[in-house]
C-alpha cells in the first residue's frame, strides 16, 4: 500500500519548506512519497518552494479555504491512502511507515499525536500542556445530552486524556490524518463550506455515518510537532475559528450540537454577584485554579510556577470559543455565510 501526502499552505513559505524536508526524510517505506502542494492563494513563495521540493503543486489564484484546498489535493494525487498536514507541522521520520501500517482491515482513516512545538515564553508552555489539537474521543459518540458532556470536560480539568496508545476515535484532527481514498470518494470529499474549523469533523462523521463497518482510528506512533505561534492573540483567533466551525456544522448538519465552555458563563455570573458582595470578588479570582486543578498539580510536580496562569487563559480562550459558537449560530441561522 502506498500514500499520498496533501499539505495545504497559503502565505506559508517558510514553515513549508521545513514540513517538505521532513518528508524528504521518510524512512520504512517502499519508493518515494507522493508528494502534492496545494497553494492557496499566497502572495509569497510558497509555490517556488513546493517546486523546489518535486511536489505536485495545485494553484488556486484565490484562497478557497482549507476544505477546498484538500479536495484540489486529494483529486490530484492518486495513492489508496491520502494524508493530511499543516503546512507548519513536522512529521517524524518514520511518521508515513506507522500510518501505513496502522491500517487494519476496518480502518477507513488513522490519526496520530500532534505535538506542539514553540519558541518558548509562557504562552507556548501554555500551548504543551494545554494542546488544543488532541484527538476526540470515542466516548463522545456515546450522547450529546449536555450533563453527559458537561461531565467529560470537567473530566479533562483533572487529567486530559493522554495521547498513547491504539484506539477507535471520534474524529481525527486535520494537521495529521489520513483516510482511504475509498472512504473519501465515497462521501465527495469534504465540504467546501467550511473555510476553517470543523471541515476535518465534519468529514470525520459523515465517513463513520456512510460506511458503519469500518472505523477512524488513533495510533500514537505516526507523530508530527506543530509549530504554533505562541502568541495571545493566535490562541484566540484559533479557539474563536474552533466555534465558528461548531456552530457552522450543527448549522449545516443538525448535529453534533454546539456546547458552549462553562467557566466563561460561570464566572461572569460570579463578577456580576460582586458588584453587590465585594467578597466574591476572591471567589473570582480563584475560581479558575479550582476549576482547573492540573495546573496547580503541575506547578507543584514540576516545580513549574509559570503553569499557574494556564487557567487564566483558559478563561480567555474558552471565552473566545463561545462568543465563535454564538456568533456562529446567529451568522449561520439559514445554513449560509463563510466560516472564516
Amino acid at each position: 500500500m502506498t500514500i499520498s501526502v496533501v499539505v495545504c499552505s497559503r502565505d506559508g513559505a517558510a514553515d513549508l519548506r521545513r514540513c517538505l524536508s521532513a518528508l524528504e526524510r521518510q524512512t520504512g517505506v517502499s519508493g518515494p512519497l507522493e508528494l502534492v502542494v496545494v497553494d492557496d492563494g499566497s502572495k509569497d513563495r510558497t509555490s517556488e518552494v513546493a517546486h523546489a521540493h518535486g511536489a505536485t503543486v495545485i494553484r488556486h489564484e484565490r484562497s478557497r479555504g482549507l476544505a477546498a484546498a484538500r479536495n484540489s489535493g486529494l483529486r490530484a494525487s492518486t495513492g489508496p491512502v491520502v494524508a493530511f498536514l499543516d503546512d507548519d507541522c513536522e512529521p517524524a521520520e518514520d511518521w508515513a511507515a506507522h500510518i501505513l501500517d496502522a491500517y487494519d482491515a476496518a480502518a477507513l482513516g488513522v490519526g496520530g499525536p500532534i505535538e506542539p512545538s514553540h519558541d518558548g515564553g509562557r504562552l507556548g508552555g501554555f500551548i504543551v500542556r494545554n494542546n488544543p489539537l488532541r484527538p476526540l474521543e470515542a466516548e463522545l459518540d456515546r450522547s450529546e445530552n449536555w450533563v453527559y458532556r458537561l461531565w467529560l470536560y470537567l473530566r479533562r480539568q483533572w487529567q486530559p486524556v493522554p495521547a498513547t496508545g491504539r484506539r477507535r476515535t471520534y474524529g481525527l484532527v486535520g494537521a495529521n490524518m489520513s483516510f482511504r481514498r475509498s472512504a473519501l470518494e465515497a462521501v465527495g470529499g469534504f465540504d467546501e463550506a467550511f473555510s476553517f474549523g470543523a471541515d476535518d469533523l465534519e468529514l470525520c462523521r459523515r465517513v463513520a455515518a456512510a460506511l458503519p463497518d469500518g472505523h477512524l482510528i488513533f495510533d500514537e506512533r505516526p507523530r508530527v510537532a506543530h509549530h504554533f505561534k505562541a502568541t495571545l492573540r493566535d490562541v484566540l483567533r484559533r479557539s474563536r475559528g474552533y466555534g465558528l466551525g461548531s456552530a457552522r456544522l450543527y448549522r449545516h448538519r443538525g448535529r453534533p450540537k454546539p456546547t458552549l465552555f462553562p467557566l466563561p458563563i460561570v464566572l461572569a455570573v460570579v463578577l456580576a454577584a460582586a458588584r453587590r458582595r465585594p467578597v466574591l470578588w476572591a471567589l473570582a479570582v480563584l475560581l479558575p485554579q479550582l476549576w482547573s486543578p492540573r495546573a496547580a498539580v503541575h506547578a507543584v510536580r514540576h516545580r513549574d510556577a509559570s503553569a499557574l496562569t494556564d487557567p487564566y487563559v483558559q478563561v480567555l480562550q474558552e471565552t473566545a470559543g463561545d462568543a465563535g459558537v454564538l456568533e456562529g449560530l446567529w451568522r449561520f441561522r439559514d445554513g449560509r455565510g463563510s466560516s472564516a
